[in-house]
């Protein structure tokens, strides 16, 4: 099977080890990885934020990247779920107007060939056990992307348990907003930060050394709280973690 791999800005940006984890890990499991170049945002900002006009471009340019593929795999429920749930939407209103027909088209046909990463392994590739090593204590935070629009539920604690040596502790009000939601951190940055304090106090409670999580976004905005703390706790992407085996070094993910 050959999929693309939309990395996403953040990633490309800030975390390109998360990249290299997700291709490492598929190409583990038998799944030929392409990333096409072209790739950019995906617009979820401008959308966000009201500007619908100026986030068409980026949808059209979304679609023709990524054309041809029978699944476009991200290590981003946000960024998934801004093409799964909105571009739809900004087809539909692409649609109500004359010069809008082929950008609907193409928004609702890229729609459902991109998944993010916990979904497709689950889901598509139909495991759980991606061979992982990881000996290590970890409590998961699911971002609200992943929890409530594309429904990822269990899937990702389903392949953390997997892991050997990894001990998983729940997270207490893990459902919670972690207070990042994007240009909300921005706008509202008070409020952001008090949440943000909530939930590293319910990780630190736990006692667990990785705060994991399946968007960089949020790990982020509360790896940043983490550091200001100077708490040892790491944040890390579930992708990294899933990509360890035990005949590598875990230093290179997890510093002893």
């Amino acid at each position: 099977m050959r999929v693309a791999l939309f990395l996403t800005c953040v990633n490309d940006a800030l975390y390109p080890d998360t990249g290299r984890a997700v291709v490492t890990l598929l190409e583990r499991l038998g799944v030929d990885v392409d990333f096409p170049a072209g790739q950019t945002c995906c617009g979820q900002p401008q959308y966000n934020t009201g500007y619908r006009r100026e986030t068409e471009p980026l949808a059209r340019r979304m679609a023709e990247v990524f054309a041809g593929y029978e699944y476009v795999v991200t290590p981003s429920g946000s960024c998934a779920a801004m093409v799964r749930d909105n571009y739809p939407r900004l087809g539909a209103r692409a649609r109500a107007e004359a010069s809008g027909t082929e950008l609907g088209r193409a928004a609702e046909e890229l729609a459902p060939r991109t998944v993010e990463l916990t979904e497709f392994l689950v889901d598509v590739l139909g495991v759980t056990d991606v061979g992982a090593y990881f000996p290590h204590t970890v409590t998961y935070h699911p971002s609200c992307h992943g929890l409530r629009l594309l429904g990822l539920g269990d899937r990702p604690l389903r392949l953390l348990r997997a892991v050997r040596g990894l001990t998983l502790i729940e997270l207490p009000g893990a459902e919670e907003c972690c207070g990042f939601g994007g240009t909300f951190a921005v706008k509202n940055p008070a409020v952001s930060t008090a949440m943000g304090l909530d939930k590293i106090r319910n990780a630190l409670s736990t006692g667990a050394e990785v705060l994991c999580g399946a968007d960089n976004s949020c790990l982020m905005h509360l790896g940043g709280l983490l550091r200001r703390q100077d708490r040892p706790v790491r944040p890390l992407h579930i992708a990294e973690i899933l990509a360890a085996t035990e005949h590598e070094r875990t230093e290179t993910v997890m510093p002893a």
